[in-house]
């Protein structure tokens, strides 16, 4: 098997490619809408505006998959006794949850990254975004069990992706659930970070991207 497989396309097709029980780790960011600071529109101020009016008001062109279409898929995949984790935001963090126990899955906790920016906010101002942290079968416990639930890691300044996250805090996350030659699945890939943290690591890795755009970005950071 080849040490990186890209894959640019629709995640709900694409993964049909992939076996049950053959990968070792899950590690994924989805597109979801966000409300934040009173936004009328109905999402964060934190994305540029322009971005938004050429996606008709969305983060992203592709922005309308169900958490319910996707998550099963990543429970299928899964082998017993793996990790999946999944970014969130408070307006989706119940639903994801819901949806993954239906599925199978175990939650495991609640993680926190602490970012060093700060979202205005009329109900406390947001530094941290969460990630849910879910197990397959039984129990595994992580490879740094010192590792704090809470990350703390500057955010991105000058970002290739809306949503990019610090290759340093996929690492954590990737260093504690999997080993060297492991295979960890991205299924919503964006410009590509768990894919380089993967590298680094000397983890196998399969990422899907359906935008072109970060897709091409992916393959050349990659």
């Amino acid at each position: 098997m080849e040490d990186i497989r890209l894959w640019h396309g629709c995640c709900l097709e694409l993964m049909k490619n992939i076996p049950d029980n053959s990968i070792d780790m899950v590690l994924t960011d989805p597109p979801y809408k966000t409300i934040s600071g009173g936004n009328k529109k109905g999402f964060s101020h934190k994305y540029n505006s322009s971005i938004l009016k050429h996606n008709d008001g969305k983060i992203f062109k592709h922005n309308d998959i169900r958490i319910e279409t996707w998550i099963p898929e990543v429970y299928r995949v899964l082998k017993e006794g793996s990790h999946f984790y999944t970014m969130t935001n408070n307006l989706n963090l119940e639903k994801t949850l819901t949806v993954g126990r239906q599925c199978g899955f175990g939650f495991h906790n609640l993680l926190l990254w602490k970012k060093n920016n700060v979202l205005t906010n009329r109900w406390y101002m947001k530094n941290c975004e969460y990630i849910l942290f879910f197990k397959k079968g039984k129990a595994k416990k992580i490879n740094n069990p010192s590792t704090t639930q809470l990350l703390e890691f500057k955010n991105i300044k000058n970002r290739l992706h809306p949503t990019q996250k610090p290759i340093e805090l996929m690492e954590v996350l990737i260093g504690n659930s999997s080993h060297i030659n492991d295979i960890v699945l991205d299924l919503f890939m964006g410009s590509g970070s768990t894919g380089v943290a993967c590298k680094n690591l000397n983890r196998r890795f399969i990422g899907i991207e359906k935008d072109e755009t970060y897709f091409q970005i992916a393959k050349n950071r990659i």
